[in-house]
């Protein structure tokens, strides 16, 4: 079948609804390859928590992880109808906290929030969860970016330059032998401070791919998740 511009295996189609059936779960990595397995071979103690327990606790970690948050946003995340999230929300010990005049929801012992305000830059690769699971989708992907990061209003099919906590440009990676070309389009100015902080994640890139990495600011041609 064809997806992501190449060809799958139609037996793919058919890892959703085992994963959530809790028969099949990632194996150990073979160098680049992903494998899967039965979860009671990977973890032999393995036992599935009882669907309202495990819904609960589902909630609560993704509140953890992207709150404040609605049911509407956790639907998204989650691929499920945004009025059973509704209901599964009211049926948990959960606080109602407001962000910039929007209602939210975070977990109950999890009210206290820092002072200051993200900060930095990064290179964050394709589908990385930041840019996947944090809403109001419109802060994260301001103007332009909405435009230029999403797919379809689908998030993480662009690796995604990332100023201050906020999406302010795509960039790409190219490798030939131990040679990675980096190229970076900003969506906005970039000070001296902030190049410089780019030209770091540009070598950290090169060192997590165990390569050369060169810098080159100009636009990024190939489509989404090429």
């Amino acid at each position: 079948m064809e997806a992501f511009q190449d060809m799958w295996p139609r037996w793919i189609a058919a890892m959703t609804a085992a994963t959530r059936a809790g028969v099949v779960c990632f194996g150990p990595n073979r160098g680049r390859a992903s494998t899967y397995t039965s979860p009671t071979r990977w973890l032999p103690d393995f036992a599935p928590m009882p669907g309202p327990a495990a819904l609960a606790a589902l909630a609560r970690s993704y509140l953890y992880a992207y709150g404040p948050a609605t049911p509407a946003q956790f639907a998204r995340w989650l691929a499920v109808a945004p009025g059973w999230a509704t209901l599964l929300f009211d049926s948990l010990d959960l606080a109602e906290v407001t962000v910039e005049g929007t209602r939210a929801w975070v977990a109950a012992d999890d009210t206290e929030f820092p002072d200051d305000r993200p900060s930095g830059l990064r290179l964050l690769p394709y589908f990385d969860a930041y840019a996947v699971g944090c809403h109001p989708r419109e802060r994260l992907f301001p103007g332009a970016a909405a435009e230029r990061a999403l797919a379809g209003g689908q998030a993480g099919n662009y690796p995604v330059l990332l100023v201050d906590g906020v999406v302010a440009g795509v960039w790409h990676q190219r490798r030939s032998g131990r040679s990675i070309r980096v190229t970076v389009e900003p969506l906005r100015t970039l000070g001296a401070a902030q190049q410089r902080a780019l030209g770091e994640e540009v070598e950290r890139v090169g060192e997590i791919l165990e390569g050369k990495a060169s810098l080159t600011i100009g636009t990024v041609s190939v489509g989404p998740h090429a």
